[in-house]
C-alpha cells in the first residue's frame, strides 16, 4: 500500500519538472551532500577536453535531476555551461514520463532566444545518460549544427549534441507549448505553461473523468495507460524539422551503466 507521504513525494516530483534551475554555469558533484558549485568566474570553468557537449533542454538542466541519474560519487563531476540558443525554444514533448511529468524537447522558434545548459559528459557519463534518455524510445540522439549558441562559461560551440523528442512537440492548438520555467526572449505572449498548467491541460484533454492526482498516478503505475496517453498526445504533435539536425549513432551501452538501469527517467 502506498503511504500518503510517498504519494506526496511522487506528486511533488511530477509537478516539479524541470526542477531547480541555477540560472548560472555550475559543476555538478555526483554523490556529494552539496551536489553543485556555481561558477562565478568564467575563467574558472574546468578543462572539458575529451568531453562531449550535450544540450540540456528539460530536467537535465537541473542538479536535482542529475543527482537522480548519477547518484554515487564514482560518477565524478559534470561541468555544466549556461548557454543562450537563438531561434529555438524548449517546449513540451508529446509524451508523459514514467514519473508523471510532461517532458521537454527542443523545437525551432525563429526570433526566440532561449536560456539552456550544456552538460559536458565524459564517455562513461554519456553512456549512462543515453540509458536514461533512449531506453523508452521517447528521444533520439542527434547533433544540432551551425547554431548561434553563446556560452556564459566554457569553449565556443557551433555544433552541440542533444536528445530530440521522437514523439514531436505537443501542439494542441497547432502551436508548440514552451516551458514557463525556462526563460527565453522573444516568445509569443501567452503560449508558455508551467508544469502544473500543462498537467492540468493534458489531464482535461485525456482523462477528465479522473481527478488530476489519479491521472498522474495512472500514468506512473499503468504502462498501457501511459502508452495510450502518449499515442493521443502524439496525434497533435509537430515533428522537429530542420536541416541543422543530424541523427547520431549510439554505441552499445556499457555494462558500467547497469547501476542506473530500470530508472524510468524519460
Amino acid at each position: 500500500m502506498v503511504t500518503s507521504d510517498l504519494q506526496q513525494a511522487i506528486l511533488k516530483r511530477a509537478f516539479g519538472y524541470p526542477y531547480l534551475l541555477t540560472h548560472q554555469s555550475f559543476i555538478f558533484h555526483a554523490g556529494e551532500q552539496v551536489t553543485y558549485r556555481l561558477i562565478d568566474d568564467p575563467s574558472a570553468f574546468p578543462d572539458v577536453f575529451g568531453r562531449t557537449p550535450v544540450l540540456a533542454v528539460g530536467s537535465n538542466q537541473s542538479p536535482e535531476q542529475l543527482a537522480r541519474k548519477f547518484p554515487s560519487a564514482d560518477w565524478g563531476e559534470i561541468p555544466t555551461s549556461r548557454v543562450h540558443l537563438q531561434d529555438f525554444d524548449t517546449v513540451y514533448s508529446a509524451h508523459v514520463t514514467g514519473y508523471g511529468s510532461i517532458a521537454a524537447t527542443l523545437h525551432p522558434a525563429p526570433g526566440t532566444r532561449v536560456s539552456l545548459y550544456v552538460n559536458w559528459l565524459d564517455q562513461r557519463q554519456l553512456l549512462a545518460m543515453h540509458e536514461t534518455e533512449l531506453s523508452n524510445q521517447n528521444y533520439t540522439y542527434a547533433a544540432l549544427e551551425n547554431i548561434n549558441l553563446s556560452l556564459e562559461a566554457g569553449p565556443t560551440l557551433t555544433t552541440v549534441n542533444l536528445y530530440i523528442g521522437s514523439r514531436g512537440a505537443y501542439a494542441p492548438e497547432g502551436q508548440a507549448v514552451p516551458l514557463a520555467e525556462v526563460p527565453a526572449e522573444g516568445r509569443a505572449n501567452g503560449l508558455a505553461k508551467s508544469q502544473a498548467e500543462i498537467l492540468a491541460h493534458v489531464h482535461a484533454k485525456l482523462a477528465p473523468e479522473m481527478e488530476l492526482d489519479q491521472f498522474i498516478f495512472s500514468s506512473i503505475e499503468d504502462t498501457d495507460k501511459r502508452r495510450a496517453y502518449i499515442d493521443k498526445l502524439e496525434r497533435t504533435s509537430h515533428k522537429f524539422e530542420s536541416i541543422q539536425i543530424s541523427k547520431l549513432d549510439v554505441p552499445q551501452l556499457s555494462m558500467q551503466t547497469k547501476s542506473i538501469r530500470n530508472l524510468d527517467l524519460t
